[in-house]
């Protein structure tokens, strides 16, 4: 009996290991066939059906190149197997499935999308690595290797997607090389100027550029005291805001809008240094001439998203500055970058709140929990402003927002831009002075005042006080040439700048 017991116990254990080893079988078969099907290239672009998604895939080099080989979807936008691929397939296809079913693809931005800094939060430097395992094949060019050496030294600061962005989405506008024909004359048959316009008096007038076609708006702003900075109490206000300071200007022309493509072009058109190495251009102002040109740019400085009466943007301060010094010599007028001050106190436009226009930023602002939920209200500001909520990831043309109380439009968005002073968090607070007169910033420094929001910043950086600085080796990183340029700014396409004019001196204007 006790024997017959004991065979019963070894035939239910071995029958219980059995029904679990059936079971286990019938749950990984259907598992393992879900994990295949919803990782082909049928599948997900079943759910991404945004324009460009397949099509872009398929012109690119994972799929349209000579070797044969097709690169699918999941071996880019998920780690390879070992490296956390379920959790990042779960975690992914949780935050497709509630778009896909929860929202409407048609309301999706996807061109602000397609940036290195969005792209890298789904796709992979392991799945390029497993695949690109050899960064130094026998077909790589002298410069290709110097990039790569680069990189590599980088660490994290760096990904694949820095220099290879459109790799696996063709982007019929980017262009990863030295970018020889760019900013080629546009003239063709258009009314060539051949006299600057006078200045007469104290009034806005419209500057021609002798030699092209190319023509901008100044607008006459009258001096006067306004305060500079924001308020303790100021939604959103940082540190470096404050403290006020009492400001009194002279007069000053400025800029309707940024300076647009039409207007850089010309400057690059009359001056492009082809040819010429970065090394043998002299970085120091008081060693250049008036007409020093830049380089040629490497890729595509205006991203692919036009030129024309779009503000110009990606060159470096330098360019910025050597542009104001043609400027000035083809006119015969004093143009430069705007101070600081300056800056403000056009921004403001007589006004001394957040914003030349109503409104608190807090209502405008995605920071705040009730907006991230529930959307912003873009009704006012969005008349004035070309800011991330309604730009669509992109500059848009200059003209298309209301104009402030001075005359002039974009100076809280569209493009940040460059001001003459050096920056310091604490200039403000370095005066003693009641009142500062005509102030030109710190003596010295390391990086530039950046002032004005731009296409993808917040409402809360577009105030009138808001203040940045340029980062010129981030602003560099990707740059692939030795020596880096001094022209352009490889890792930067929010930032542009506009021109102030002096007001000649005339019996007038010393009588006054």
């Amino acid at each position: 009996m006790i024997r017959l017991l004991s065979q019963w116990k070894r035939r239910k254990t071995f029958l219980v290991f059995l029904s679990g080893i059936v079971l286990t079988i019938f749950l990984i078969y259907p598992f393992n066939a879900a994990v295949t099907f919803t990782s082909s290239d049928a599948y997900c672009n079943s759910c991404h059906v945004h324009d460009h998604a397949e099509q872009s895939w398929r012109l690119s080099a994972h799929v349209n190149n000579k070797s044969g080989v097709v690169v699918h979807c999941v071996e880019c936008h998920l780690p390879p197997k070992g490296h956390g691929h379920l959790s990042a397939k779960a975690k992914h296809g949780a935050k497709d499935l509630y778009g896909y079913l929860l929202k409407d693809s048609a309301d999706f931005k996807w061109e602000s999308k397609r940036t290195s800094e969005k792209a890298n939060h789904f796709t992979y430097e392991t799945s390029c690595l497993k695949c690109h395992s050899n960064l130094y094949p026998a077909t790589i060019t002298a410069k290709g290797a110097d990039s790569h050496l680069y990189y590599e030294r980088q660490g994290e600061d760096m990904t694949c997607l820095n220099c290879h962005m459109h790799t696996g989405h063709y982007n019929a506008g980017y262009q990863h090389a030295q970018n020889t024909s760019f900013g080629e004359d546009q003239n063709g048959t258009k009314e060539i100027f051949t006299d600057p316009t006078p200045i007469t008096a104290f009034q806005n007038f419209t500057e021609k550029i002798p030699g092209t076609s190319v023509s901008f708006n100044m607008v006459a702003i009258n001096g006067g005291e306004f305060i500079m900075g924001s308020p303790d109490d100021e939604p959103f206000r940082k540190g470096d805001e404050g403290p006020q300071r009492k400001v009194r200007l002279t007069p000053f022309f400025m800029a309707e809008v940024e300076v647009t493509w039409d207007e850089f072009l010309a400057w690059f058109n009359a001056t492009a240094s082809e040819g010429r190495k970065e090394a043998e251009v002299k970085v120091v102002d008081a060693e250049v001439d008036a007409i020093t040109g830049a380089t040629p740019p490497w890729g595509a400085p205006d991203q692919g998203w036009g030129k024309g009466q779009r503000p110009a943007i990606t060159m470096s301060f330098h360019a910025a500055t050597q542009y104001c010094k043609w400027l000035s010599k083809v006119t015969g007028k004093k143009y430069r970058l705007p101070t600081e001050s300056e800056w403000e106190y056009a921004a403001r436009g007589g006004q001394s709140g957040p914003y030349y226009f109503e409104g608190n930023p807090r209502d405008y602002s995605k920071l705040t929990t009730w907006n991230k939920l529930f959307g912003a209200d873009t009704a006012i500001i969005g008349r004035h402003v070309i800011y991330n909520a309604l730009s669509e990831g992109k500059t848009h043309e200059a003209g298309g927002v209301l104009a402030n109380p001075f005359g002039l439009k974009n100076m809280h968005g569209n493009v940040a831009e460059f001001c003459s002073d050096w920056y310091a968090p604490n200039a403000y607070g370095a005066h003693k002075e009641e009142v500062l007169i005509d102030p030109k910033g710190p003596a010295k420094g390391r990086e530039h005042v950046v002032r004005g929001g731009s296409f993808r910043s917040d409402a809360s950086d577009v105030r009138s006080a808001a203040r940045d600085y340029t980062q010129t080796r981030e602003w560099l990183k990707t740059d692939p040439q030795i020596p880096k340029s001094i022209w352009w700014y490889s890792d930067v396409n929010h930032v542009g700048f506009r021109v102030v004019c002096e007001q000649p001196e005339t019996k007038n204007n010393q009588e006054q």
